[in-house]
């Protein structure tokens, strides 16, 4: 067996950013319960450690999209409630009867499925003007969740994070509803949503992005800390001089002497092509520009401003959410869930 050397590039996570973020968040839901959604792998993080330290600071409710993702933090989430927000197909159905997990149902298609395996908990998912998943509120005047064993009616807001007249009306509809199934609780709030006030808490909230340092709305400012920094080892430091072209394209054209330093990094990291000319490093108080074009694997530093560093050096990448969105023309989701599995994760 050949030993795997360590990753030239990690994930230093905060543990305490992190529960002080769901400790706002649940601050900020009131009466109602928080929960977390930790699909996507935890949005990035690792779904089991971000389970396990969540669970630690109180956390009780864990919404994950897929069967796969339930099975994965089976060990991390025992005990706690866990929810599978697509539902349940066909081929899930052994897994689902096998596990203490709740399917979301969100489709009339899912909610005979279920009933005709014997019914159980579960969870389902109303449509109230995203046109997303969910059953109809038509379907529940119908009848069609009668005698199910509802835990939690849920719905999504679509622009909880714009101020519209759509979460108002979203809210409404839902509020309809209270009473006309047998489920216990009612959930609409994302991270953006419980940043709308108390009325859209109902009994439980599920954040996600808000957890991991994403600023959803601006009540969030100042209160959501970063949980996240890439930090990437430099594979080569080199001079360059006046006219020298740097990357893909030739894009950067050096106007003077500069001190560069190759790092292990790019976009096959989830270190984006938009992050090119825009995106920098840190080293000390030194900010460090990324120079020309963003590869698959490699991108470029200046680092005039920091001669100590050398080749095996680390880097600390600029990754705090709302600014990195801007730099890179993505949205503050994509930049957590897209970064890859070369990374060692480390939680402090």
């Amino acid at each position: 067996m050949f030993q795997t050397p360590p990753a030239p590039l990690r994930l230093r996570l905060d543990s305490a950013a992190l529960t002080a973020n769901w400790r706002w968040l649940a601050e900020r839901s009131g009466a109602a319960r928080c929960g977390a959604a930790v699909k996507a792998d935890g949005y990035g993080l690792g779904a089991a450690g971000v389970v396990e330290r969540l669970a630690a600071a109180g956390c009780r409710d864990f919404f994950v999209a897929t069967w796969g993702e339930a099975v994965q933090i089976a060990d991390a989430a025992a005990g706690l409630s866990v929810a599978v927000l697509h539902g349940v197909r066909d081929e899930d159905m052994a897994t689902a009867r096998a596990m203490p997990v709740r399917p979301v149902l969100a489709t009339p298609e899912q909610v005979r499925r279920w009933r005709d395996a014997g019914g159980g908990a579960c969870d389902v998912m109303v449509d109230t003007g995203m046109n997303r998943l969910g059953v109809s509120a038509a379907d529940i005047a119908a009848g069609l969740l009668d005698g199910l064993a509802i835990d939690t009616l849920m719905s999504h807001l679509a622009c909880a994070d714009e101020d519209v007249p759509l979460n108002a009306a979203q809210r409404s509809v839902f509020a309809a509803l209270a009473g006309r199934t047998a489920a216990r609780r009612l959930s609409l709030a994302n991270s953006a949503g419980i940043c709308l006030g108390a009325d859209y808490a109902f009994d439980l909230t599920r954040p996600g992005l808000a957890l991991y340092g994403g600023v959803p709305r601006g009540e969030a400012a100042g209160a959501i800390r970063q949980v996240v920094t890439p930090e990437a080892q430099i594979l080569q430091r080199r001079r360059i001089g006046p006219g020298d072209p740097v990357g893909y394209n030739s894009t950067f054209v050096a106007d003077r002497p500069m001190e560069l330093a190759v790092v292990n990094l790019g976009y096959a990291d989830g270190y984006l092509r938009g992050f090119s000319g825009t995106g920098a490093a840190r080293a000390g108080d030194a900010r460090l520009p990324v120079i020309g074009r963003v590869s698959m694997d490699l991108t470029t530093f200046c680092v005039d401003d920091a001669p100590e560093l050398a080749e095996g050096d680390w880097l600390a990448i600029d990754f705090d959410l709302p600014t990195a969105a801007a730099q890179s023309g993505q949205s503050q989701y994509e930049l957590l869930t897209v970064l890859g599995r070369r990374y060692r994760r480390l939680w402090g």
